[in-house]
């Protein structure tokens, strides 16, 4: 890999570097996506079922679109057993997770007999997005489907794309069976998130659109956003490692290129006050890129975003990642529950050399759809709160407006809305006549 000392100047290229792989740099991209979108918006399943011709290779129709029961069993049958009761340990610890994330409505009443508060309510419907393509994610169809449930969402509609046998992923239809998925579409692509979005013959019309995708499918959501909600706008994943010479290379190396194998533009970054484990850490990476089924991806993904930064002291290595503000963030100190108090950007933390982050894409229990390329600074893990809107409730008695009617009154004169004033006046006998 990559070593560098850290300085204003190669932390500044870096993060020029890293902005690359933002959807604001495919404006050829963004052009194909608004006409995919209008297309289907327009033309609704016979656009969809065209697309899915150009780019899965699939004659789809009204009949074969969703996934039946049918296909639900075939795929039973297909996956391993023993990765089927995976998938329900999994699903168990990631619900147990999401359980405390719940939120309830709730009340207060003052003396004057005011009643305010907040009812929290579940969206109607929600689409999810699950990519195929390079692998399968079965485990993205559990983190985004369990909060959803949690949450109390009447109707849940899956869109994946099919293979060139024209069926999805058996393990994907599983986990989505399992996850408690009401509906399963064969789309893919910005197809698949237009279809989401505006409704068409077959797909209905969704709330709000979530899950991760190529760089189509992130250009669309951003399109589509204002028509329904998203979780956020994701790009390529993303890990960094803030490690001391206390941290076992070997151990670092390995997480690294957990990140890098997913895309060519993943980046993996490590921060370290170490001159030496930079040094052990990129023999060891080399060493593996020897051994790993998908070193050519790693390969590209290292060459193009993956960097080795050494820091003078821990405050600056800290400075770094809050300036980075990752996707995922491995903490490899002799402290780190200390240095995680510092941390203020970063989608999940893993803290300690044990804490590997494949465990939080499979089996931790948090969500693993994570904000991405800096995005941590303002944007949260996904989770309960994405499936549930607020309303506020204001009930007030005649003795508790009469209380505050003259301010209410002045407030509004004083922003000469006359009529927002005459509201409460009026019922007081103080409007104009």
């Amino acid at each position: 890999m990559k070593t560098e000392k850290l300085t204003k100047d190669s932390f500044g290229r870096i993060l020029r570097t890293m902005l690359k792989r933002s959807p604001d740099s495919f404006p050829e991209e963004e052009k194909r996506v608004a006409e995919i979108i209008e297309n289907v918006r327009a033309d609704g399943d016979a656009a969809v079922f065209r697309y899915e011709k150009m780019f899965d290779r699939v004659d789809l129709s009204a009949e074969t679109v969703r996934v039946t029961e049918a296909e639900i069993e075939e795929a039973y049958r297909t996956v391993d057993p023993e990765l089927i009761e995976i998938i329900r340990k999994a699903l168990e610890r990631i619900r147990g997770f999401h359980e405390h994330e719940k939120q309830r409505s709730w009340f207060m009443t003052e003396e004057n007999g005011m009643v305010l508060g907040q009812r929290v309510t579940p969206l109607q419907r929600v689409g999810v997005y699950v990519p195929g393509g390079k692998a399968a994610y079965p485990s993205s169809v559990l983190m985004n489907i369990v909060p959803a449930k949690t949450a109390g969402v009447g109707e849940i509609v899956m869109c994946t794309p099919p293979g060139k046998n024209g069926k999805a992923d058996p393990g994907t239809l599983v986990a989505a069976h399992e996850a408690g998925a009401d509906t399963i579409f064969k789309i893919g692509g910005a197809q698949a998130i237009a279809a989401m979005a505006f409704g068409t013959e077959s797909v209905p019309r969704t709330d709000k659109i979530t899950g991760p995708g190529n760089i189509y499918v992130a250009l669309a959501k951003r399109a589509v956003y204002g028509h329904v909600s998203i979780d956020s706008v994701a790009g390529p994943s993303e890990i960094t490692i803030l490690a001391d010479g206390t941290a076992d290379p070997r151990f670092v190396a390995a997480d690294l290129l957990s990140q890098a194998e997913h895309d060519e533009m993943a980046s993996a970054i490590l921060v370290t006050t170490s001159a030496g484990l930079a040094e052990e850490v990129s023999r060891e990476v080399d060493r593996l890129l020897t051994v790993l089924s998908r070193s050519e991806i790693i390969g590209r993904s290292l060459d193009g975003f993956g960097r080795i930064l050494i820091a003078d002291t821990l405050e600056e290595a800290v400075g770094a990642v809050n300036e980075i503000a990752p996707e995922h963030l491995e903490i490899q100190t002799a402290d780190p529950f200390l240095v995680m108090t510092k941390i203020r950007n970063a989608g999940a933390i893993f803290i300690g050399p044990w804490s590997s982050e494949p465990l939080g894409d499979y089996f931790a229990g948090p969500n693993h759809v994570l904000p991405t390329n800096g995005t941590a600074r303002f944007f949260s893990a996904l989770s309960v709160d994405d499936f549930i809107k607020k309303s506020s409730i204001i009930y007030c008695s005649e003795e508790a407006l009469r209380a505050l009617h003259g301010d209410i009154i002045k407030f509004a004169g004083a922003e000469r809305l006359t009529a927002h004033a005459n509201s409460i006046a009026v019922r007081f006998g103080e409007d104009r006549k």
